[in-house]
């Protein structure tokens, strides 16, 4: 057995069992507190809400067992079980053409993959989240947005798809340098278009009606020197009851987005604290400090992608037969399908900047707003979206990307008392 391939199991088998680990020490810290509200929280929030939320975390947390396994399997048959050969010497027998033959190859093996989480995520949709009071989407709108979603991201992906095989055919070996370039002007160019292009597709947004909260908000946003094309309303509860706000876009195409779910259940002075803490993650260049990381680290994966693609080991380690080396589509495949296997550790650096942000936002807002409405905000979208206050706390160092709601809560605490 190659020595590749023993790397590549060890590291399957710890990140599977890693993720199953978690995934139990969470259900079980969950349980242990559900019978009581923390103190700081039980002004606030009922028992039964708590337990609710206990109960809904549980069932989302245990409904992420089959797929963990499903994705095991599915790596392990289309890898090592010869599925990659296999999908190849079909579309060969189609086409001759080493780029069309590559961008088929990896479409049609995403598309497996994707295919085999529709019952996952329909189970999620239409059990766990009716069970728990928040769907309402129908089927028809379910694989309706699953067909939108499939033909935008053909007509968004293949031509990128097509662009970077033929700059790793025909660039010589710094291709990884031409094709970087080619990615960061792509996600320039959907984060351009998803406001007024993309969004709409999946939601309507309408302009923000309530002349008293547009003004309030508009004093705020002058006052932190935000400029935004428009402030909008999505109708997000013809999905979900879960409530949301969030900026979009960049430039002229800047614009801020409500759930209306959110605005049904926060008061005017909520709002406002909800904003400011989105406000200071536009002060702090959050977006953009991780727009340039994403780019940092796409530049090192691609770099990687270049060396592993002249290297036969990296092929033959996990299953695939390749008369020449390099292999350009099959190099590109392979690396997406296994590399979060070898990055997957290094989720809790990535979730700990993201709670720095949340930290530092939230002392923005406590600053231009009102620390306590965003206390009171938050305590209720913790109800509201029935999430869990006593996460287990190496779960949530692992995963969350927001700090949990005690520390949070605290934090902004201290920052309205000084």
């Amino acid at each position: 057995m190659q020595t590749f391939t023993l790397v590549f199991i060890f590291a399957l088998l710890l990140t599977t069992l890693t993720q199953i680990w978690l995934a139990a020490r969470h259900i079980g810290h969950v349980r242990t507190h559900r019978d009581k509200v923390p103190e700081e929280f039980a002004s606030q929030i009922s028992l039964g809400d708590h337990q609710k939320a206990a109960d809904y975390t549980c069932a989302k947390t245990r409904a992420g067992y089959p797929g963990i396994l499903l994705h095991v399997a599915l790596l392990l048959v289309i890898t090592l079980g010869g599925g990659l050969n296999a999908l190849s010497e079909f579309w060969a027998g189609w086409l001759s053409d080493p780029i069309l033959h590559g961008m088929v190859l990896i479409i049609s093996t995403f598309f497996i993959v994707s295919a085999a989480d529709i019952p996952l995520n329909y189970y999620r949709t239409f059990v766990i989240e009716e069970q728990y009071g928040f769907n309402k989407m129908t089927p028809a709108m379910f694989f309706t947005d699953l067909i939108k979603q499939s033909v935008l991201g053909l007509l968004l992906g293949a031509p990128l798809l097509f662009c970077v095989l033929w700059l790793m055919e025909k660039m010589g070996e710094s291709w990884w340098l031409y094709a970087w370039f080619a990615w960061i002007a792509f996600n320039l160019f959907v984060l351009a278009i998803f406001p007024t292009w993309i969004a709409p597709l999946f939601n309507k947004f309408t302009p923000l009606e309530d002349a008293a909260l547009k003004t309030r908000i508009e004093q705020l946003m002058s006052k932190c020197g935000f400029k935004a094309s428009g402030l909008f309303v999505m109708d997000g509860s013809r999905r979900s009851n879960h409530g949301n706000a969030y900026f979009t876009g960049f430039g002229k195409t800047k614009r801020i987005v409500f759930f209306d779910t959110l605005l049904a259940r926060l008061n005017p002075s909520e709002i406002e604290a909800v904003l400011a803490h989105e406000l200071g993650h536009f002060k702090h260049r959050h977006v953009i400090k991780r727009i340039v990381i994403s780019f940092a680290m796409s530049l090192a994966f691609l770099w990687l992608l270049g060396f592993l693609m002249g290297q036969s080991w990296f092929y033959e380690g996990l299953g695939v037969t390749v008369a020449a080396v390099p292999s350009t589509a099959m190099a590109l495949l392979l690396f997406f399908l296994v590399m979060p296997v070898f990055t997957f550790l290094l989720h809790p650096i990535s979730s700990i900047y993201s709670r720095k942000h949340e930290f530092e936002a939230d002392a923005y807002a406590a600053q231009n707003a009102s620390a306590d409405d965003l206390i009171h905000a938050l305590v209720k979208l913790y109800q509201d979206n029935a999430a869990t206050l006593t996460p287990d706390p190496l779960h949530s160092a692992f995963y969350d990307s927001h700090p949990p709601a005690a520390i949070r809560v605290a934090h902004l605490q201290s920052q309205g008392q000084a």
